[in-house]
């Protein structure tokens, strides 16, 4: 069994408390859907995407956070293991919902740039924690 350090205990609570934030963007998904709220075609595509985003990423980062744990990393790289992904769970939903933002958004404003910001963030993280996890 994994030991949890305060830090993990800690970080954990407060994202399974952010699941409610995802939920909440699903509430708005189904508004869209049913044309409740007003959306172009790119604007459903891009909430979609970030919705599945959140959803899926918060699950991966949970994941890495635990198995963070059974690393000997310690440090920046330590923390880059455990949350890393976390981080791209933010950046890479934002990046799809605050880029589409807006009355009749047909292309992406400048927070599409929170994107590959994002993508490297989950890289990032995913290739620290398998380093990690293999040299324990």
């Amino acid at each position: 069994m994994i030991e949890l350090t305060d830090a993990a205990r800690s970080t954990a609570g407060v994202v399974a408390l952010a699941v409610v934030t995802i939920e909440s963007g699903g509430w708005f998904l189904l508004r869209v859907v049913t044309g409740r709220a007003p959306a172009t075609d790119f604007q459903r595509s891009f909430y979609r995407a970030g919705h599945a985003h959140a959803g899926v990423l918060v699950t991966l980062g949970m994941v890495c956070l635990l198995l963070g744990e059974a690393t000997s990393l310690t440090g920046g790289w330590r923390w880059l293991a455990q949350t890393g992904v976390l981080v791209g769970a933010v950046l890479l939903p934002a990046g799809f919902f605050l880029s589409a933002a807006g009355s009749g958004r047909t292309r992406p404003n400048r927070l599409v740039a929170l994107l590959p910001l994002g993508a490297l963030a989950v890289a990032a993280g995913v290739v620290t924690l398998g380093v990690g996890l293999l040299t324990a």
